[in-house]
């Protein structure tokens, strides 16, 4: 089976007007430890953790004393509200469309380290990179090892799809075997021969993706070079096994 992973986004919203049944993330007890790891810190220390403006903290903070993980609110898919997921577009995936997300996609987290698209979630600030130090915890790096990518080849994954940022693949990457083919998806212009790469672009791009992946239930690797959203185009020249680039021509 294909996996696809991506990065979860910053900001967050509670929509709990949905008709889908929500499951309970598979690391909830882990993401409960860490939660209450939050709670116990100060504001200060979570300024400094969260590196993020006096009105975020304390937004933030306060969330962090109303919801409980066990009382999830939101579809994952749902509750972020980043450009990749703007243009995954899931409120209007058919349902083949939403059944092939369900099955394929798979979005890591600081806090949950991985998502079904249907998994319930309640909103937090937690990325992977922060570093939360305490007596049992040295990074979220460490604290989390090769468990997320354990789940992720748990239902005979052959392939895994990478969509996600440095920072989010990195939890994945250093323990991927011989048995599966990781190729990450670089999206970029060709700009006097070399490929620039745009955040906010490649954000924008990724989504689009996800979004070709579902509605045309691409399960292997030859299928994704087909992808021509956006002006990107498969570009052999720039790519590799590990790698597939898209780019767009010199404007």
């Amino acid at each position: 089976m294909l996996k696809i992973i991506i990065s979860p986004a910053k900001k967050m919203v509670i929509n709990e007007d949905h008709d889908t049944d929500l499951s309970a993330p598979v690391y909830l007890e882990k993401t409960k430890y860490l939660y209450e790891q939050l709670k116990n810190m100060t504001l200060e220390e979570l300024k400094s953790l969260w590196r993020c403006s006096d009105k975020l903290v304390s937004q933030n903070h306060e969330r962090l004393h109303t919801y409980d993980p066990e009382k999830y609110l939101t579809p994952a898919l749902f509750s972020y509200e980043g450009i990749q997921y703007q243009h995954i577009a899931a409120r209007v995936l058919d349902s083949t469309s939403l059944d092939y997300v369900s099955s394929h996609l798979r979005i890591l987290s600081g806090l949950y380290g991985i998502l079904k698209p249907f998994d319930g979630v309640i909103p937090y600030r937690l990325e992977m990179q922060n570093l939360l130090n305490t007596k049992q915890i040295r990074d979220l790096y460490t604290f989390w090892s090769d468990s997320i990518y354990q789940e992720l080849i748990a239902e005979d994954t052959t392939h895994i799809v990478n969509l996600a940022s440095t920072e989010y693949s990195k939890s994945v990457l250093p323990f991927v075997t011989s048995a599966v083919t990781f190729v990450t998806c670089t999206f970029g212009e060709e700009i006097n021969g070399k490929i620039k790469v745009k955040g906010t672009n490649a954000k924008i791009a990724r989504g689009e993706m996800v979004r070709y992946l579902a509605e045309n239930n691409i399960e292997d690797i030859e299928g994704i070079k087909h992808f021509d959203y956006l002006g990107y185009k498969f570009n052999p020249s720039y790519s590799s096994e590990k790698e597939l680039v898209f780019c767009k021509s010199d404007s």
